[in-house]
């Protein structure tokens, strides 16, 4: 992966893991309740997911990229239409306010894990990701030794944020990351990027 694709996927996936959603409320309830070292189980809880899909993920795009060539360009141009939809839809719902649901039961990594599992933007999320960036013509598992430590890093950073905000603000906290101009802004990222991934789409062989 050279490094302005390495860029191009690192500003994505900062993206992807800052929007709020469930998992960043379940951090910064956990950091409110808990204090920021308790709280820490549900970050792990979080990558413990990410580890799981990401690698699900790559074993999946590898099957398609081996059955069908072009079942993984239709892949890409669904994919690049599901971060438009997933941008559309939050600038939709910018005003709405976050929904504050009642957590599984169970222990903090336990909640964390199935949240992050069950929330509909991961489980596409991941894949719309993986079909945009992965070059079909170099072998996935060397893509995976710098996509992979390059996501898990900033969604720890963007999680453990989450959960320092619950700390330090306190309820205070879910106002000012769900406010309506930052919620559109990211949409927007989610628009352009969906556009611009999907304007490329066709993959480059060397």
């Amino acid at each position: 992966m050279s490094f302005e694709a390495w860029l191009v996927f690192a500003l994505f996936w900062a993206v992807f893991v800052t929007t709020p959603g469930p998992n960043a409320v379940n951090c910064i309830q956990n950091g409110m309740a808990l204090g920021f070292s308790r709280a820490l189980w549900g970050v792990l809880g979080i990558l413990t997911q990410a580890v799981l899909f990401l690698s699900l993920s790559a074993a999946g795009v590898t099957a398609l990229i081996a059955a069908s060539p072009m079942g993984f360009m239709v892949a890409k141009y669904l994919g690049a239409g599901f971060l438009i939809f997933t941008g559309v839809r939050g600038w939709v719902i910018a005003r709405r306010p976050p929904a504050m649901e009642k957590a599984p039961a169970g222990s903090v990594y336990t909640r964390a894990f199935l949240i992050a599992t069950i929330n509909p933007k991961s489980v596409a999320g991941y894949l719309a990701a993986f079909s945009q960036f992965v070059q079909p013509d170099v072998p996935i598992w060397n893509q995976m030794a710098v996509i992979m430590p390059t996501a898990l890093i900033l969604t720890t950073l963007s999680y453990c944020t989450y959960t320092g905000l619950g700390v330090v603000i306190g309820r205070a906290a879910l106002g000012a990351v769900f406010n309506v101009g930052f919620r559109r802004f990211m949409a927007l990222c989610f628009v352009v990027y969906g556009i611009l991934l999907g304007s490329s789409a066709m993959p480059q062989r060397g």
